[in-house]
């Protein structure tokens, strides 16, 4: 059962029970998809009904930002840890190349997946990277077939949100992989193209702040993160 954290669903997981549960997912028959929620797509989908639709029929809903589990605790239904997706993206990597499954890369700049594909590879000795694609498309057929011919397991879809969401709901089961996964600009961070926040960011949640650091013009966006904590406030004031 899902902890209902201001109308998204989440899967109450550790990282290595996510990562034993999504490769439970690649191993399994059939096509499944995996979310990794923030702060800003809670917002988003209390606007946006076909959004949070496509958050609730995942198979796997993942906590990704700091502000998804004080909400969770302001409303009394604690989760595990915060679940980056990037982090599970890495785990189920290095599981993928013990296993022997194809991972497909779509999404970020032309070049962009195919630097974070040749990186990916060299971190994990092993790993087949069957294909690789950017996000710049116009018509989704032609990709579509190009990950089936490509036989892949597992898809990392940057497309970003709700973009990633939307396709993987729409286009997935037609490409025969087992596994996708909306990972936002995790093939920017990959390919080397953007950095990462420090450990002492990550261990303290604060890998906004240094987002906001490093991308000053992301500050109308970081505002509105706050609101997901005061929603939450005001639904435990509610509910008592």
């Amino acid at each position: 059962m899902r902890t209902d954290v201001l109308g998204v669903g989440f899967d109450d997981l550790t990282l290595d029970e996510a990562v034993q549960t999504g490769s439970g997912l690649v191993e399994a028959d059939g096509f499944h998809y995996a979310v990794t929620p923030n702060p800003e797509f809670i917002l988003a989908a209390r606007k946006n009904p076909e959004f949070k639709q496509a958050l609730l029929g995942a198979d796997l809903v993942l906590a990704d930002g700091i502000g998804v589990i004080y909400s969770a605790k302001i409303l009394g239904r604690p989760l595990k840890s915060k679940v980056p997706g990037i982090d599970f993206a890495q785990r189920l990597v290095a599981w993928m190349a013990e296993h022997g499954k194809r991972l497909f890369l779509l999404g970020a700049k032309p070049g962009v997946a195919e630097l974070a594909a040749a990186n990916l590879k060299s971190t994990y000795p092993g790993l087949i990277v069957c294909g690789t694609h950017d996000g710049y498309f116009k018509e989704d057929g032609p990709v579509v077939e190009e990950i089936r011919a490509a036989a892949a397991d597992v898809v990392f879809v940057c497309l970003g949100a709700p973009k990633q969401e939307f396709w993987m709901v729409q286009n997935g089961p037609a490409t025969g992989a087992h596994l996708m996964i909306g990972l936002g600009g995790s093939l920017d961070v990959f390919a080397g193209v953007v950095e990462r926040a420090p450990k002492a960011f990550q261990k303290l949640g604060l890998e906004w702040l240094h987002r906001l650091i490093k991308e000053p013009k992301r500050i109308g966006r970081m505002a509105k993160l706050p609101l997901v904590l005061w929603y939450a406030v005001g639904a435990r004031v509610r509910r008592r």
